[in-house]
């Protein structure tokens, strides 16, 4: 069945050296052996949870919050649907007047991935410090709707009120993914669904996932 239906790969690439936020572990990928040294290739990781695409959890802003291996997995497979967002200039506001034409995919259960065109300023130094950012208003909207998750192709969610933004969503429930790529692919106006499975990491607040969509 799955054959009948195409796959959009939503993940950024990674590699060695890739930029991250400024207080952020930088994104370190070597070999560890090969098949001169030991008869096989392997390789050693080092980064953060937060790295690329990736997938917030509760843990991340809260003491006591649900950490990423205690999030259902059902909460990270959603019907959504795309917010085409690619008029918004640098450092300008997302606001919930931009969300009102998705409102019906959104009250009918739909989680929503917000498309900027932010992803093509990586790895840029602006890509961390002018992306269009998501209102403390929206932020609420989003709660008030109680909508499961919300994407984007931005780093964060906004800039300079990131925690206000964090604490609303992630203390409501609403799992937050940043770092989307390659949005341009997703049909405008139709749902489709949409994985963010995370890595299985005991008491930890996020992880990268290998974010894609199945279109109907």
């Amino acid at each position: 069945m799955m054959k009948k239906k195409k796959i959009v790969d939503l993940s950024a690439p990674m590699q060695d050296g890739d930029p991250t936020m400024p207080m952020d572990p930088k994104l370190s990928i070597s070999w560890h052996c090969s098949l001169d040294t030991l008869g096989y290739n392997l390789s050693r990781v080092v980064m953060s949870t937060h790295q690329g695409t990736h997938i917030d959890a509760p843990r991340h802003f809260f003491k006591n919050g649900e950490c990423i291996d205690e999030v259902a997995l059902e909460r990270c497979i959603v019907r959504a649907v795309k917010a085409n967002l690619t008029y918004k200039k640098p450092q300008e506001a997302i606001e919930i007047a931009d969300l009102k034409p998705y409102e019906k995919y959104i009250d009918a259960g739909c989680s929503v991935l917000l498309q900027t065109g932010w992803e093509n300023e990586f790895p840029q130094p602006a890509f961390f410090s002018d992306f269009p950012f998501v209102t403390k208003e929206l932020a609420d909207w989003f709660v008030e709707k109680k909508i499961g998750l919300v994407g984007m192709d931005m780093p964060t969610p906004n800039g300079e009120d990131w925690k206000y933004v964090h604490v609303k969503m992630l203390g409501a429930g609403v799992l937050i993914v940043e770092g989307l790529a390659n949005m341009c692919e997703l049909p405008e106006n139709e749902e489709f669904t949409f994985y963010a499975l995370p890595l299985k990491l005991k008491g930890r607040d996020g992880s990268p996932i290998r974010a894609v969509a199945v279109l109907d």
